[in-house]
């Protein structure tokens, strides 16, 4: 079976760069997403990231183990097409964001718990087989857009504003590591709590400095935040595929020499 298919490692080692990288994602997807259907055909702009979305999912899946520019690449385009998703239903169906973020949190619960079902664990050191794989990426997909309701949540129906709400969000991100060095939580638990926990703290300081002074930012453009973002994580991800490839390159040298 397909589904069965074992494959190599898929997904990165869980490190502080790997923090570093998905916080600058959340951020990027926020401000990508709120340039290009502000600045842009809106209508357009979603189908455009949605067949950038498919296309960049199809090239993970069909990569037979994990290479950094291609997973964050991935990871990039969720964020983006996240962002629209949870945008689109408040702001063209009405939805209200603690109605989508109920809804977001649902279906991660049920992907999770579909997930734990067949396979017996949520561990992302798993991910040796594509049906796992097609786990992972729809509890990302599932995470993403409930951290940009819950964002909007806190920011908008709750007027935190969006540098509370990005303080808030950091405290609550920190908590599950610290409850996990203190035994309280398991190591998977606290690691796709602070996953979820990533999206509305990247997005809130990307709102904070992209946003007019009018609603509570400091003015800096979302065109520009967006842009500045990119150029890290280009460099970081660059840095992880460069490393990568001298790891492989000593690898095969130490193998050579035996």
């Amino acid at each position: 079976m397909v589904a069965e298919r074992v494959i190599f490692r898929k997904v990165p080692e869980v490190t502080a760069l790997f923090w570093v990288i998905k916080l600058l994602t959340t951020a990027l997807g926020e401000s990508t997403s709120d340039y290009l259907v502000n600045d842009f055909n809106p209508y357009i702009a979603v189908v455009c990231c949605t067949l950038l979305f498919v296309g960049a999912l199809a090239l993970q899946f069909w990569f037979r183990r994990y290479v950094p520019w291609v997973y964050w690449l991935a990871i990039v385009m969720v964020a983006v097409f996240g962002t629209m998703a949870a945008d689109v239903l408040h702001v063209v169906i009405g939805v209200p964001y603690w109605l989508s973020s109920a809804v977001f949190a649902a279906a991660l619960v049920v992907i999770f718990w579909l997930w734990h079902r067949v396979e017996g664990t949520l561990s992302i050191h798993s991910i040796t087989t594509t049906r796992r794989e097609v786990f992972y990426w729809a509890a990302v997909s599932a995470a993403f857009a409930l951290g940009t309701a819950a964002g909007d949540l806190l920011a908008y129906t709750a007027h935190l504003g969006f540098l509370a709400a990005g303080l808030v969000f950091a405290v609550l991100f920190v908590a599950p590591g610290v409850a996990w060095r203190a035994g309280w939580l398991n190591s998977i638990t606290a690691f796709w709590i602070s996953y979820v926990l990533t999206r509305p703290l990247g997005a809130s300081f990307a709102d904070w400095t992209g946003k007019g002074q009018d609603t509570g930012g400091l003015g800096w453009g979302d065109g520009p935040v967006a842009a500045v973002l990119a150029v890290l994580i280009v460099v970081s991800v660059g840095y992880l595929q460069a490393r990568q490839r001298r790891e492989s390159e000593l690898e095969m040298a130490g193998q050579a020499a035996k």
